[in-house]
């Protein structure tokens, strides 16, 4: 008999890689016939997304904490939700949830997350308070790891569940796909330098633009559009928005070439198969790349010689390391098995 869980993480927002994470987790809690509640910004996308699957607002807190009541375990995850450098309430509000399972005595997963970075004592002082409490920890970075470890808390270390996901063949053709986001030190000298850059090294050859989360990537990738067509008029460029995680994932694998700010953009160019250059913004953008030996800009810095490092890149050294990177579903297994003792 199925169990019954409320899944917790940066659903509804339409960003492709939190959407292309509850993807993976529910398919892998539906295969197990469990049911599944989702808190979601927008319960309506959620549920035309999932069908017969429940979902409940973000902020209906009285209907949560019911579902919760009702529920064998929340799970929380996976991206970034416990970190305080994008917003402190941010932090607080999936603690909330968080600790909201623990006084109802529930069971709590941490799945797959980024634990931190934390600035605030008290930010910090709650979350290790919390986490101690929950069931099962997994984490997709060796600093998560080490910071739970400096807590007395033990967790297992995991790739990222995108890595899991399974590409459709495509046919490549010679393209750019190109990946931006707004960030605060993203400037318009930037874009102009970038899209210089593009013009000089893939004269001539069509050009993507994707947008992987509408509320934060259009702008910044409408502005590189216009930037490129000022230098490239009879090129085709072509902005796409409004796609679907499949979409994307598609568009990217047939693509030879990706230039890619978001993490989640990156694995679904590595898993595609697509040389892939890196925009370094967030600390663990460089740590994917470095990783898989891919080439890497910075947001502050002139390009040297990272364009020419992306042209060479060998497909056949990175299907190699992909066929090697499996996500480690032993402990979540064990823990949700643990739900029926």
């Amino acid at each position: 008999m199925g169990k019954r869980f409320v899944l917790s993480g940066y659903f509804g927002f339409k960003n492709f890689g939190d959407e292309a994470i509850l993807s993976v987790l529910v398919n892998k809690l539906q295969q197990a016939k469990h049911h599944l509640t989702i808190i979601s910004s927008d319960p309506q996308y959620t549920k035309s997304k999932f069908r017969h699957i429940r979902s409940v607002y973000t902020f209906d807190i009285k209907n949560i904490a019911g579902f919760i009541y009702k529920s064998d375990c929340l799970i929380s995850g996976g991206g970034s939700l416990l970190q305080d450098v994008t917003s402190t309430k941010s932090l607080l509000y999936y603690l909330f949830i968080i600790f909201i399972a623990l006084i109802l005595r529930k069971k709590v997963i941490i799945f797959a997350q980024g634990i931190g970075p934390i600035k605030s004592s008290f930010g910090q002082l709650l979350t290790k308070l919390l986490l101690k409490h929950c069931s099962y920890i997994s984490v997709r970075d060796k600093k998560s790891r080490e910071l739970l470890a400096d807590w007395g808390i033990k967790s297992d270390l995991v790739y990222d569940p995108i890595f899991s996901t399974k590409v459709e063949p495509v046919e490549k053709i010679t393209r750019v796909a190109v990946q931006l986001r707004s960030f605060k030190t993203l400037t318009e000298d930037f874009i102009d330098r970038l899209a210089l850059k593009i013009y000089t090294e893939f004269k001539n050859i069509p050009v993507i633009v994707l947008p992987l989360q509408q509320s934060m990537d259009t702008e910044t990738c409408t502005r590189f559009k216009k930037a490129l067509q000022l230098l490239e008029p009879d090129t085709k460029i072509e902005l796409l928005e409004n796609l679907t995680d499949e979409e994307i994932i598609s568009n990217i694998a047939g693509s030879e070439y990706l230039i890619a700010m978001r993490f989640h953009a990156i694995i679904a160019g590595l898993i595609s198969e697509v040389k892939t250059l890196g925009i370094n913004y967030d600390i663990k953008v460089k740590k994917l790349c470095n990783e898989f030996n891919l080439p890497c800009i910075e947001l502050d810095k002139n390009f040297k010689d990272e364009f020419t490092k992306l042209k060479k890149l060998n497909l056949d050294n990175i299907s190699s390391k992909i066929k090697q990177v499996n996500f480690d579903w032993s402990g979540f297994d064990a823990a949700v098995k643990s739900l029926k003792e």
